[in-house]
């Protein structure tokens, strides 16, 4: 009995071995996979600028004006597909020329994004715009589907408009940089991911809902640094109940974030009641480390001037902001941030 006890035992420390010995292998493994596919996608990124350059050249040599003119695509489209096989259509083509174009030098770009984020990226033709989304896309690991959502919400023409010349300019050249409690808040937020109807049509419960159904796309919108903690997070003041409706913690400011949802227009006894709710998460909920709690107040409009007098002498981390259930007018937003940036 108590050979084959030592040899069960023996028996389990072998296997813990080999365990961890499958560890060590699919650990290298998974790193080489990593590393390769990076080397790969810089390999096929950089041949894609160098294939630009040399259509570029041949063109501004006189050969495409002088003898192809704009059937030059075409017609080497169709040589390279016979030869190489696909990637190389007329469409694709011209996406290499344009890289090329637009990022003279390569090196960042290929070490950092693959191709088909590049191509989103040279659809923009408004070289601050371009640097933004490039710059926050690197940072924080977008991929296609998320820099595309961005990109069509005008992420940063929203946070563009909110800012003066020299913002803007910080924003291209630095992308968005969370230092203090105002830079995780947008004046307004896009929430056409949600698919409500841009009528009376839902409630309050119902925006909630499909706000947790589309969890990761709100954290998009939020920004960087937000993590989910709970929706209706219940706190009791004196015996009676109180539900926040979503309660997020912000990683890089250290601090609780509590948002409301708000059907209509803000009233100002919603700025109390979440002005109340701050006050409790700082002396109830907050860690020694964590910082003041934020609140935001989500409404479909918002009063100016009632938001003014209601948050008068209140906690400056409190905010109301706008949502929209439709992608802004771009257009607009254009107009808007061209005349901050021409204006002395």
């Amino acid at each position: 009995m108590k050979n084959e006890v030592m040899k069960n035992k023996t028996n389990l420390q072998n296997d813990k071995k080999v365990d961890e010995l499958a560890d060590s292998i699919v650990q290298i493994v998974t790193e080489a996979r990593a590393s390769a596919s990076k080397y790969i996608n810089t390999a096929l990124v950089k041949t894609y600028w160098k294939i630009g350059q040399y259509i570029v050249e041949f063109e501004q040599g006189g050969n495409s004006k002088s003898k192809y003119g704009s059937s030059l695509l075409t017609k080497l489209a169709k040589i390279l597909t016979a030869r190489l096989g696909s990637g190389f259509s007329r469409p694709n083509l011209n996406n290499m020329r344009k890289f090329y174009l637009v990022y003279p030098i390569c090196q960042t770009i290929s070490n950092n994004l693959n191709w088909s984020q590049i191509c989103e990226l040279i659809t923009i033709d408004d070289e601050l715009e371009r640097s933004f989304y490039e710059k926050e896309c690197i940072k924080e690991n977008w991929n296609v589907k998320a820099l595309r959502r961005q990109m069509d919400s005008g992420l940063f023409l929203r946070l563009a408009a909110s800012k003066d010349k020299e913002g803007i300019l910080a924003l291209a050249e630095k992308g968005v940089e969370i230092q203090k409690p105002e830079d995780i808040v947008k004046d307004t937020y896009t929430l056409e991911f949600l698919g409500l109807p841009d009528i009376n049509r839902y409630s309050e419960s119902d925006l909630e809902q499909r706000i947790i159904d589309n969890l990761q796309t709100f954290l998009l919108e939020l920004g960087k640094g937000f993590a989910f903690i709970g929706r209706q997070y219940p706190l009791t003041i004196n015996n009676v109940h109180y539900y926040v409706d979503l309660v997020f913690y912000h990683r890089i400011l250290k601090c609780f974030v509590l948002i409301d949802l708000k059907k209509n227009s803000v009233k100002h006894e919603d700025i109390g009641q979440m002005n109340m709710y701050m006050g409790y998460f700082a002396n109830e909920e907050n860690e020694p480390d964590d910082n003041p709690p934020v609140g935001i107040i989500l409404s479909r409009n918002k009063d100016e001037l009632l938001v003014e007098y209601a948050t008068y002498g209140m906690d400056s981390n409190l905010f109301v902001s706008k949502y929209e259930l439709y992608l802004p007018n771009r257009e607009e937003l254009k107009k808007l941030v061209s005349g901050i940036l021409d204006s002395k």
